[in-house]
């Protein structure tokens, strides 16, 4: 692999185009953008996805993606945003699912960058969807399509599970990042109790919520089920656990409709403690499991809130397939954080 592209010193800050980045536990979208016609959309001239575990870190995937795609934009960009799990602290990226850990000024320092800025990714999710179509979505609350002004929850189960919630501020938006994943698991029912019990028994005083609502969550829902009923587990990923569903395989099949009831059963909880008025889910697991859904408790355990349930039923939620969700929410982010400063800059 050839090593980080020095960038051109001459370059004026302002060159407008950038790189923002999504990373996750198992793949890293990078995409190189510009703001959009009039500044307020973001426009993404080149795109591509990597296995992080194909690299020692995340500097030589950024480096791989400036090589092949930023020689036709005069070598002028300065700038990285990252979306990814997690929270900075002392420079570190604080997530317990990336392959590799992230250091921001060394990132500078190893591709010669202006700029590094981190938004967590679910953050960037956020503002991301709010530049999304009903149309770009599935819907998943049939009879339930149209939204209250309010709140708007974006939620995911991937290699972790993440949340954040974006609220109505004047003419603006403000978002909040959570850690929602790691908050306790919450059994709705005998068998969940048996399998959080089941989790604790092998030496886990705190079972987070995406030890079984994510992508390895739903493996570790699987070899609990097969546990609690004396059965050998023969799956290992998750993409196995649900073929074997559609072939007709009782425990994979069980665990998949269990997944798809514990996610309802979460965003239920999120919706009751946020006060949202609508719900996407961003990428993720989901949409190798959305033909799971309709016959799932999804949309029952989601209403499965007491007094809230009048609430809650009238919260549409809704699926979004769009890989560059990431990389879009992470630039429109950035676009917006250059315009509040100038903004500030030009008020003092």
């Amino acid at each position: 692999m050839s090593a980080a592209p020095r960038l051109n010193p001459a370059a004026p800050a302002d060159t407008g185009t950038f790189i923002a980045a999504d990373v996750g536990g198992t793949h890293t979208r990078v995409g190189l953008v510009r703001p959009g016609q009039g500044g307020d959309s973001v426009a993404v001239l080149a795109h591509r996805k990597y296995v992080c575990a194909d690299y020692p870190s995340l500097a030589p995937i950024l480096s791989a993606f400036l090589d092949e795609f930023t020689a036709g934009h005069g070598g002028g960009v300065e700038r990285v945003v990252i979306a990814c799990a997690g929270v900075v602290l002392d420079d570190r990226v604080v997530n317990s699912n990336l392959p590799w850990p992230i250091s921001l000024s060394e990132l500078r320092r190893e591709l010669g960058l202006r700029e590094v800025l981190f938004i967590n990714d679910f953050q960037a999710n956020a503002n991301a969807a709010q530049c999304m179509a009903p149309d770009d979505s599935t819907l998943l609350t049939p009879g339930v399509r149209d939204a209250a002004p309010g709140p708007v929850l974006v939620i995911g189960p991937g290699t972790g599970l993440g949340a954040a919630v974006r609220i109505p501020h004047g003419r603006s938006t403000v978002v909040l990042p959570t850690e929602a994943g790691h908050t306790a698991f919450a059994p709705g029912n005998a068998r969940e109790a048996d399998m959080l019990r089941w989790a604790r028994q092998r030496g886990q005083t705190h079972v987070p919520t995406e030890h079984f609502v994510s992508g390895p969550g739903l493996v570790n829902l699987y070899n609990a089920l097969c546990a609690l009923d004396g059965a050998e587990p023969a799956l290992r990923a998750p993409a196995q656990i649900t073929e074997a569903a559609r072939r007709g395989d009782t425990l994979a099949r069980e665990a998949v409709l269990t997944f798809c009831a514990l996610l309802g059963s979460v965003i239920g909880d999120l919706v009751v403690v946020s006060g949202a008025r609508s719900v996407f889910i961003a990428g993720g697991i989901l949409p190798q499991l959305k033909d799971f859904v309709p016959d799932s408790a999804f949309h029952p355990r989601m209403l499965d809130k007491g007094v809230m349930r009048p609430v809650l039923e009238g919260v549409p939620v809704r699926l979004i397939e769009n890989e560059r969700l990431g990389v879009i929410g992470a630039a429109s982010w950035y676009l917006e954080h250059l315009r509040d400063e100038a903004a500030t800059r030009s008020t003092a």
